[in-house]
Formats: C-alpha cells, sequence, structure tokens
C-alpha cells in the first residue's frame, strides 16, 4: 500500500500549445507558476494549487489528440479544483469565453459543480461544496 508524503496528487497534461495552456491555467484560473523542467519529451512548466502541482508539459513532437469528452475514452478524463467561488469563477470563465460542457450546477444538497474545457479540449471541474 502507498504512503501519501503529502495531502494532494499532482497531475501532469501534454499539451498542444503550451503558450494558450499557460495563459488558461496561470493567467485566467490563477495557478501559481512554479518553475519549468526540461524532460527527455519536451519542457515541462510547473503550476501550483494548494499543494498539488499542475505539470503542462509542450512536447518536442506533439502527439495526436485523444478523443475529447469524459464518456468517449478510458482513462484519465477530467481534473477537479475544489474551490469555494464556483459562481464567481464561473462568471469570469463566460466573461472571458471560455466554453462550458456543463454550466454551474447543484449534484446533490450542498453541491455545486461546473465544467470547462481547456485549450486542447481537456475537461476541467469546479466542486464546490457548502
Amino acid at each position: 500500500m502507498i504512503m501519501p508524503a503529502k495531502d494532494s496528487l499532482d497531475i501532469g497534461i501534454v499539451v498542444s500549445d503550451i503558450k494558450a495552456s499557460l495563459k488558461f491555467y496561470q493567467d485566467t484560473l490563477g495557478l501559481e507558476f512554479v518553475g519549468i523542467t526540461p524532460v527527455w519529451f519536451g519542457t515541462m512548466h510547473r503550476l501550483r494549487f494548494g499543494t498539488s502541482d499542475f505539470k503542462l508539459t509542450a512536447p518536442k513532437a506533439v502527439p495526436p489528440r485523444g478523443t475529447i469528452g469524459i464518456e468517449n475514452q478510458l482513462g484519465f478524463r477530467y481534473v477537479t479544483f475544489v474551490i469555494k467561488n464556483i459562481s464567481q469563477v464561473c462568471s469570469e470563465l463566460k466573461a472571458k469565453g471560455i466554453e462550458f460542457t456543463l454550466p454551474e450546477t447543484e449534484i446533490r444538497p450542498g453541491v455545486r459543480i461546473a465544467m470547462v474545457k481547456d485549450p486542447d479540449g481537456n475537461i476541467v471541474e469546479f466542486v464546490e461544496q457548502s
């Protein structure tokens, strides 16, 4: 059994356009820039959300795109940000023209979610629990 060394998970995403992805995750969502690390297949740009590292990698050669959508393919399908201000975030994203796959919705009492697409079509979920 694995033993956690910190209270969060990190995620790595291979992106087609690092400038567009950094604009979305760093400038639009506000993730903190941590650093750049060369890796064997490209360049990793590390951002931080809480104690999680969000690693965007610009590959040397862009691989083919997978099927977009949560229900269209097996594997890791979306990333979730648990936040405290979902209505504000959704308003700001709508004003910036970000595409929603699920508008702000109460899925059960006290739990609201919304989902958007990042520049590569990856699903980004926001969850607020009261």
